[in-house]
């Protein structure tokens, strides 16, 4: 299982929505165009990923995935509104 925090710039509205929808799927919103998915197996962020990439403009916009180990999580630090990144996988019913 990995944590993976998915971060997306896209400039179509429609896109943006259909991007966000997968990613809810799959984590949780922390802000606009931020989701943190925990409990991702290696096949369902494949499946997430070619989603995305099915997506979006290659030639406008842009998604970036950043994986943080369990070592790494209890690091994370904020400001502001928020909570901490949860390590319990994300289950959709």
């Amino acid at each position: 299982m990995m944590f993976c925090l998915v971060c997306f710039d896209i400039v179509d509205d429609r896109t943006r929505t259909r991007v966000a929808k997968a990613l809810k799927e799959n984590g949780t919103r922390v802000q606009k165009s931020v989701f943190e998915c925990p409990g991702l197996t290696e096949e369902r962020f494949l499946r997430l990923k070619n989603r995305l990439e099915d997506l979006i403009d290659h030639t406008e916009d842009s998604v970036r995935y950043y994986f943080l180990c369990k070592g790494c999580l209890p690091r994370v630090e904020y400001s502001g509104t928020g909570s901490l990144p949860q390590d319990t996988p994300y289950r959709v019913v």
